[in-house]
């Protein structure tokens, strides 16, 4: 174990990549842990208010990664300096996209249907920060051999066919998948040959007159969104807390 982690971790330059992960991930497990004991009204934590404002643990979390991503540019991989800025790094973007859906909204969601989206974001980053650190490159360099890595012309239509596969899924609606298949290409080529989302770019473009893909579309999207729609949430649920339910009021 000492030496598949030397080898494959340390010699690449890999750890503070694994450090970062490592203290993303706990960073926004223990404030989901906090948060909800909060909301609950159990333990000695409490909301911070000085003055009677709300102190949201963004702003925080932005210091960190300002002082854990400018000290990571002044120092190499390896060595202690790299190790300390890899963590403080990960553990202010854990606070930050802990809170992603209140600075997309510029609202406090946190706890809403739209406060899923953190949790969504921060799954996301700690997916691709895995892929990452397992190896893959992005847009497939890394499936390519060395000879083919050295022949210019190869690498840029390599690089070029991934992106537009890229772009492909993204157009068709389907950001998460785009996201993923900027690491691994294969995704990318699903993504592209299957079925727009209805309302996507894709749609509106080329299903406009083209009334039954319209349809296929609608009836693919539903019964995907039906069968993922509650294990997700429930996912969701799990690690971030259910949402608040809004008020029922009769008319």
């Amino acid at each position: 174990m000492g030496h598949w982690f030397s080898r494959n971790i340390t010699e690449p330059g890999k750890l503070p990549m694994l450090l970062a992960l490592t203290s993303f991930v706990l960073t926004f497990l223990i404030t989901r842990m906090v948060v909800r004991l909060i909301r609950a009204g159990r333990g000695p934590f409490k909301n911070v208010t000085p003055g009677g404002m709300h102190i949201h643990h963004v702003v925080p979390g932005i210091i960190l990664i300002v002082v854990g991503g400018f000290g990571a540019v002044g120092s190499s991989r390896w060595g202690v300096a790299a190790a300390v800025c890899a963590v403080v790094f990960g553990m202010g973007a854990g606070l930050v996209l802990d809170e992603f859906a209140l600075i997309l909204h510029l609202d406090d969601v946190y706890w809403s249907e739209q406060g899923r989206q953190s949790v969504e974001v921060v799954v996301l980053a700690a997916a691709l920060a895995g892929l990452v650190l397992s190896g893959f490159s992005p847009l497939g360099v890394n499936e390519m051999t060395p000879d083919e890595r050295q022949n210019r012309a190869s690498l840029i239509v390599t690089l070029m066919i991934n992106f537009l596969l890229v772009l492909m899924t993204l157009f068709k609606g389907k950001p998460r998948m785009a996201l993923i298949s900027v690491l691994v290409p294969f995704v990318a080529m699903f993504g592209a040959v299957r079925l727009a989302r209805p309302g996507s770019p894709w749609a509106r473009r080329f299903y406009r007159k083209r009334p039954k893909a319209r349809a296929r579309a609608r009836l693919r999207s539903f019964h995907h969104d039906r069968r993922w729609d509650r294990p997700r949430r429930k996912f969701q649920d799990l690690i971030g807390g259910a949402p608040d339910r809004p008020d029922v009021r009769e008319s």
